[in-house]
C-alpha cells in the first residue's frame, strides 16, 4: 500500500491511558459534588474533546457547570491525579522505526493542546511526529478537519493517507475526511463498534499494529 502519512490517534492507541482518564472523569464529577460517572460509562467519550465529552457524561448541566466540569479533569489529569499510564510496549520503537523509514507521522487527539505536549514530553516522543493536532485547536472528532488540516500541512492526499485509532470515533473522522483507517480493538472501543465504519483492517494487540505495518507498508 501506497501510504505516506500515518495519522495516529494518541489514547488508547499508541499510550494506554484509559485508567488515568476515567479516574481523572470521576474526580472531577465528585469535586462538584455530582455523583461519578461508573467506568463502563466515562471510558465511552475517550477520543472526544473534553467540552463534547462532558456534554455527553452530564447533559442536564449547564454551561458553566460542564466548564467548571473541563476544569476539574485538566487539574486532575495535568498532575492531581497520580493514576499511573504510559506507552504501549513498543510504541516508542515503532514511531521511531517509521520516522527511519521515511515516513510523515502525525498524532490526531481528542486531547487538549496542553496534555498533549505534556504526554509527548514525558513519553521521549517530541519530535518524531510531523504535525499534531488537538481538539480544542479545530473541531472534535469525527469532524473531519483535524485529520484535513494535517494532511494540508504535509501535503499528502487522501489515497497516501492513513488514520490509526481505537475508537469509532476516529473510523468516522477517516471516513468524513475520504481517507483509509486502520482499527486497533486493544483500545476502548470494541470490534463490532470498530466494524461499522468500514476500516481496511482491524489489529487486536499493539504487537499485531508493528506487524500488520511492516506487512502492509511500501519502502
Amino acid at each position: 500500500m501506497s501510504f505516506k502519512l500515518l495519522v495516529f490517534d494518541w489514547d488508547g492507541t499508541l499510550m494506554d491511558s484509559e485508567a488515568r482518564i476515567v479516574a481523572c472523569i470521576q474526580s472531577a464529577f465528585a469535586d462538584l459534588g455530582e455523583m461519578p460517572p461508573p467506568r463502563e460509562v466515562a471510558r465511552e467519550v475517550i477520543g472526544l474533546g473534553l467540552e463534547e465529552a462532558m456534554t455527553m457524561l452530564w447533559p442536564d448541566g449547564s454551561v458553566q457547570q460542564r466548564r467548571e466540569l473541563v476544569d476539574r479533569y485538566r487539574f486532575h489529569f495535568l498532575g492531581g491525579n497520580e493514576t499511573a499510564s504510559s506507552l504501549f510496549p513498543g510504541a516508542r520503537e515503532l514511531i521511531e522505526d517509521l520516522n527511519q523509514r521515511g515516513l510523515l507521522l502525525a498524532v490526531a487527539t481528542g486531547k487538549s493542546r496542553r496534555g498533549l505536549e505534556s504526554a509527548l514530553a514525558s513519553t521521549g516522543l517530541r519530535g518524531q511526529f510531523h504535525a499534531t493536532r488537538c481538539a480544542d485547536e479545530t473541531f472534535s472528532k469525527p469532524h473531519p478537519e483535524m485529520l484535513l488540516q494535517v494532511m494540508e500541512e504535509l501535503g499528502a492526499d487522501q489515497a497516501e493517507t492513513l488514520m490509526i485509532g481505537d475508537t469509532e470515533f476516529d473510523m468516522a473522522m477517516a471516513r468524513n475526511a475520504g481517507v483509509a483507517a486502520l482499527a486497533v480493538a486493544y483500545g476502548v472501543h470494541d470490534l463490532e463498534r470498530l466494524l461499522r465504519h468500514d476500516p481496511i483492517d482491524c489489529v487486536h494487540e499493539f504487537g499485531e499494529l508493528r506487524d500488520w505495518l511492516e506487512r502492509n507498508l511500501e519502502d
